[in-house]
């Protein structure tokens, strides 16, 4: 579990083989933005961890666009009538 952000990254419970597999892919990635920023270590966390934080927030506005549909759902849905209860 990460301290920073208290959720859980799955990498340490996983079967080590899906582990391997998101460290290489993360491995990977980390190259490609140390090659993007011309081997500058820091430059390329920053642009990572920035990329990362658009794309969390991307998601939990849609997860926000999604859990709002869902609730007008219900309220244009109303209640169900007493028989329907049953």
């Amino acid at each position: 579990m990460h301290a920073v952000v208290g959720r859980r990254t799955g990498l340490r419970d996983d079967l080590p083989a899906v582990a391997d597999a998101r460290r290489a892919e993360a491995a990977v990635i980390a190259e490609a933005y140390r090659s993007a920023h011309r081997g500058d270590d820091r430059a390329a966390l920053v642009a990572a961890i920035a990329d990362a934080l658009a794309d969390l927030a991307a998601a939990e506005e849609r997860t926000a666009a999604v859990r709002r549909q869902v609730s007008r759902g219900y309220v244009r849905a109303g209640a169900p009538a007493a028989d329907e209860r049953a």
